[in-house]
């Protein structure tokens, strides 16, 4: 057999050009496409509520993409399956908003699941949480619901809270019926529930349909925190420890991307409601009235802070709806 030695000296030839010219464009800082990894594509599921906010925005407003990342918002009807998708590998993490006791339950299950990198925090200030009555109801004060009917929204954390402040605030025999939020303003309307604790939009959208009333505002930080303005880390963002150790660098480049969202909603919160749109069924009048959540990201935790954290989950511990009592430090992000 013949060897066609201009075939051999042009491959080795075009070998040699292939080399330089990849050399020269890493010298340049362009990327070189026979050494370029696609960028994964990091999901993350949602809950479609105002605390979700810091993501909506991040996304429309291109932060991810700017730092080069694929990101895949999923909808969720609520926080439970938000967690179970991170569990199941369908999720990578989970956004502001999912409740913080959801993926406790989680990382119960599977110790080492979750690391919070941003979480939401509320009080009788920054209001998520709240019991509200029909506009013509006589209750005046929590104990005024003695043996009523009060709604709650689906999930052990919604109903475990709810069970929590009746009974610290002396409704005592008052029944919890799990209902979706979005229904809460109609059934206290149609007289099917006498009360509700509910999260916001809620709680607006009752009282501009002149339908509801607030009858007090901020109760988890009142009756399970024992102080009106503790934070209640209610809703939490996260992402899996497995794609973390997996893309280390995609997972820094997120939590920072992510950060920015934050940003922008504390120093913008007025142009920022306008992402509420399409993610939440928050839109119209609405958007310009609906309370927002603080926010607090994985650095800017005070020791004060995670105890108020802890002193939440304990809530669960005592309760027997957590196995065991979980650490809430374990489950911060570390940077």
């Amino acid at each position: 057999m013949t060897t066609d030695r201009t075939s051999v000296t042009f491959t080795a030839s075009r070998r040699k050009v292939l080399q330089t010219s990849a050399a020269m464009l890493g010298a340049l800082g362009m990327p070189v496409i026979v050494r370029a990894q696609a960028a994964p594509k990091i999901r993350i599921g949602y809950w479609p509520i105002a605390a979700g906010l810091p993501f909506y925005a991040a996304i429309e407003l291109g932060y991810f993409k700017e730092a080069g990342l694929d990101v895949e918002p999923l909808k969720f009807a609520g926080a439970q399956q938000v967690m179970e998708a991170v569990l199941s590998g369908r999720s990578d993490g989970t956004a502001n908003g999912t409740g913080s006791a959801n993926i406790a339950i989680g990382e119960l299950a599977q110790p080492g699941t979750f690391k919070i990198f941003c979480s939401n925090p509320s009080n009788v200030k920054n209001v998520l949480d709240e019991v509200i009555v029909p506009v013509a109801s006589p209750a005046k004060v929590m104990a005024d619901l003695k043996g009523k009917r009060i709604g709650s929204g689906p999930g052990i954390q919604n109903v475990t809270l709810a069970k929590t402040v009746l009974e610290r605030g002396g409704a005592v025999g008052a029944t919890v019926v799990e209902l979706p939020i979005g229904q809460h303003v109609a059934a206290l309307a149609a007289g099917q529930i006498d009360g509700a604790y509910t999260l916001e939009p809620t709680g607006t959208i009752g009282r501009m349909n002149g339908t509801t009333r607030v009858l007090e505002a901020g109760v988890i930080s009142r009756y399970v925190l024992g102080d009106n303005m503790a934070p209640w880390f209610g809703g939490s963002a996260s992402l899996s420890s497995d794609f973390i150790k997996k893309n280390p660098d995609a997972a820094k480049k997120f939590v920072a991307a992510y950060g920015k969202g934050v940003a922008y909603v504390r120093s913008k919160s007025v142009e920022a409601r306008q992402y509420l749109k399409g993610y939440t069924p928050i839109e119209g009048a609405l958007t310009g009235e609906v309370p927002l959540a603080a926010y607090m990201m994985y650095n800017e935790f005070k020791p004060a802070d995670v105890a108020h954290f802890q002193k939440f989950f304990d809530l669960f511990s005592e309760k027997g709806i957590f196995s065991s009592r979980l650490m809430v430090d374990s489950m911060l992000y570390k940077g």
